[in-house]
């Protein structure tokens, strides 16, 4: 079996919470997305319906949470238009 070793960080990296595993996505993986410095994660939480948007500051991820009609900003893809709502109704 083979795996995929990246030679810089992604710029976003995007986790979908499980229900069983919700720890994996708010605690675990935001300190190894940290260590290897993706500068922007977004935990999308579809039990909560809501989206937490992290950006990396100094090392450390700072989280704004969104719900319903507000927009998604995103410092990568500021052309993005998109809010909470509308990604849960799909």
């Amino acid at each position: 079996m083979s795996t995929a070793v990246l030679e810089s960080p992604p710029l976003l990296a995007v986790e979908i919470v499980s229900p069983n595993n919700a720890d994996d996505d708010y605690r675990y993986k935001r300190s190894e997305y940290a260590v290897r410095e993706i500068p922007e994660y977004w935990i999308i939480d579809p039990e909560a319906k809501k989206v937490s948007i992290l950006l990396l500051v100094s090392g450390f991820y700072e989280v704004t949470e969104l719900t319903e009609e507000q927009e998604i900003k995103s410092s990568l893809f500021p052309e993005l238009k998109l809010t909470v709502k509308q990604i849960f109704e799909v």
